[in-house]
């Protein structure tokens, strides 16, 4: 009972699924110029949503709330998965809430920005050879597309 439907009920395009705000961004959709009042929000596992808004104020508003929140919920990343292939992979973004005071989140997110920054500096000091093997060149893609998004 209530308004959500059965499990066995949810099936096509009706079905919903829960959509997670951490490590999320809301920004305004600079580039989209179909509607007014639009933005994006970009998720942890790199989909991004178009979302409009009644009016500028509101857009902002909720744009403000969902950092707020997707802020909240952000614990520091985990280190990558190691193995014994040198192969690139990105950091475990945990869902669970963060335990730590604002400030000690905003400076792990300072910190963590730095790092990427660096990170993607030195990697595009180092280039793959043109004539590599195909595996570096898109080892080299994919780690640069992380970086670049992060």
């Amino acid at each position: 009972p209530g308004p959500f439907p059965a499990p066995e009920e949810e099936e096509g395009p009706e079905a919903e699924e829960p959509l997670g705000v951490h490590h999320a961004l809301a920004e305004r959709a600079s580039k989209y110029t179909k509607r007014p009042n639009v933005f994006r929000l970009q998720t942890a596992d790199w989909r991004v949503f178009l979302f409009q808004a009644p009016t500028p104020e509101e857009m902002f508003s909720w744009i403000s709330r969902i950092n707020l929140v997707a802020a909240l919920f952000s614990s520091p990343p985990f280190p990558a998965a190691v193995g014994s292939q040198r192969r690139f992979v990105r950091p475990i973004l945990p869902a669970a809430p963060s335990r730590s005071p604002p400030e000690e989140q905003h400076r792990s997110h300072e910190a963590w920005m730095e790092r990427a920054a660096q990170e993607l500096f030195e990697h595009q000091r180092n280039l793959p050879e043109k004539r590599g093997r195909a595996r570096d060149l898109d080892e080299y893609r994919l780690k640069k597309e992380y970086l670049l998004y992060e």
